[in-house]
This record gives structure tokens, C-alpha cells and sequence, in this order.
């Protein structure tokens, strides 16, 4: 077992658990995102993944080969108009069994996707597909995790609407505060039952400071604190997920101990 990971034998509890990572670009929403579902899984739970990211990252962080990337995303063909909304055209097993890329301990990924031309239009259809999807991939035993972009628009379209949580993930400077007030006032007015903020990229007591008086001033929950640590960014550029490389201890035990308190 790396150290980080939850105890052998653990099994999270069964109750349904689909979670949004939002927050500036750069601010640590893809590693956040693919170190929650390594851990779900690792945990016995059946996780999807959902690289809601125009410009998609998410393969190469869960350990899938580089080239997954570009795979090719589900299509709209899969959404129809219904009764107040979208909704999928067939079971979204079927969906998932036809479309899904596999990674480690079992976790199936599947991607928005992003224009293929330039000058192309909007990406509406894209945004459908997966607020279908999140509505559809509702059993209980499973965890979702949807890896969001940088823009707001998932919450002006409210593409989320269905997730049970939504982390916004804060590095302790302004800017990225900022965004992460500016997403709080839209999450507000979506049916998310719960809002809280993970501050990433800590290197020091005032660092940590900052980012809890910024939550308590703005009346957000502070779910967790993931240290600064260069073997992240070493991980990357070796295209090793940070699950699985040697020098980030202290982030997977990070990752796990905000993954034990989502459940």
C-alpha cells in the first residue's frame, strides 16, 4: 500500500457521491480530481470519471497511456431533448460500455471533448452530453468524479446541476481566491447540497492562514489542505500519475483524508 491510501480492507460507504472539481486554471483541479478517484477506487468503489475539460488532461493523471487523451469523446448523437432538459437516448451502462476508456483498479474515464477545427462554434452539445450523463449515473455504490475547465460556464449552463458536491480548489494568492468566490456566488444558485473549498500548493503557515481566513470571511467549509511539493510537478513531466510516484507521500495522504470526508 502507498502511504496515503486508506487502509487495506476499507470500502467506502454505499451512498451515491458525484463531485465537481472547479477553480482557476492551474490551481491543481486535474491532480485533485484523478487522486480522489485512484483513491475511490483503490477503496472497492466503481468510479467514472468525467474529463469535462475542452482541452483534456485527465488520462495521463489516472495512469492511462498518453495517447488516450485523444480519444474520441461521446458523441452527442447520445443526448435528446426531453421534458425539462437532456437526458440519454439508451441505458447509460451502454453508454459507458461503449465509450469509456479503462485505467487503473477498475476507474472508467470519459471525455466532454473539444472542438476538433477552429472557428467551429460553441461547445453546447458537449456541455449536454454531460449533464446527461451526471443525471444518469446516479447509483448508489458508485463515485463520480467530474474534472471541470477553468471557465465558469459549467455553472452558467449549469451543467453540474446534478453533482452532490462541488470542491473548488484555492492557492493561497488573490487571484485564485478571487475565482474561487466568483464560482461560489454560482454554485449558490445551483440544488448542490454541499460547497466547500480545498486549499492546494500550501507552503507555509501563512500561506494556510490565508486561505482559512479568506473561507471563514466568505462562508465557505474548508474541507482540506494539500502541501506544496515539487515531486508533483516531477511526476508530471514523467507522465507518472502522483498516485503512484514515490515522492509524493504527503499529497496522496492529502487526497485520501478529503476523500474520507466527502464520504
Amino acid at each position: 500500500r502507498l502511504p496515503g491510501a486508506l487502509p487495506a480492507g476499507h470500502r467506502s460507504r454505499s451512498r451515491r457521491m458525484r463531485v465537481a472539481v472547479a477553480g482557476k486554471g492551474g490551481a491543481g483541479k486535474t491532480t485533485l480530481s484523478a487522486t480522489l478517484a485512484r483513491t475511490s477506487a483503490a477503496a472497492g468503489c466503481s468510479v467514472v470519471a468525467i474529463d469535462a475539460d475542452a482541452n483534456p488532461n485527465l488520462s495521463v493523471a489516472l495512469g492511462l497511456p498518453v495517447d488516450a487523451a485523444d480519444a474520441r469523446p461521446i458523441p452527442s448523437s447520445v443526448v435528446s431533448r426531453r421534458r425539462g432538459g437532456t437526458g440519454l437516448t439508451e441505458p447509460v451502462e451502454d453508454v459507458l460500455d461503449r465509450h469509456a476508456l479503462h485505467g487503473p483498479d477498475g476507474i472508467r474515464l470519459v471525455a466532454m471533448g473539444g472542438p476538433a477545427h477552429a472557428d467551429e462554434g460553441c461547445l453546447c452539445s458537449a456541455h449536454a452530453v454531460v449533464s446527461a450523463l451526471l443525471e444518469d449515473l446516479s447509483a448508489p455504490e458508485r463515485f463520480v468524479v467530474i474534472d471541470m475547465e477553468a471557465s465558469p460556464e459549467h455553472l452558467s449552463r449549469g451543467t453540474v446541476r446534478h453533482v452532490e458536491a462541488v470542491l473548488m480548489v484555492a492557492e493561497p494568492y488573490y487571484r485564485s481566491l478571487e475565482t474561487v468566490r466568483r464560482m461560489g456566488q454560482l454554485v449558490a444558485e445551483l440544488p448542490v447540497q454541499r460547497v466547500a473549498v480545498v486549499a492546494n500548493k500550501v507552503r507555509s503557515t501563512q500561506d494556510a492562514e490565508a486561505i482559512s481566513e479568506f473561507c471563514e470571511r466568505h462562508g465557505f467549509d474548508l474541507l482540506g489542505t494539500v502541501p506544496w511539493n515539487d515531486e508533483v510537478g516531477a511526476a508530471d513531466r514523467a507522465r507518472v500519475p502522483v498516485m503512484d510516484w514515490p515522492g509524493a507521500d504527503d499529497v496522496r495522504s492529502a487526497g485520501a483524508d478529503i476523500y474520507a470526508k466527502l464520504r
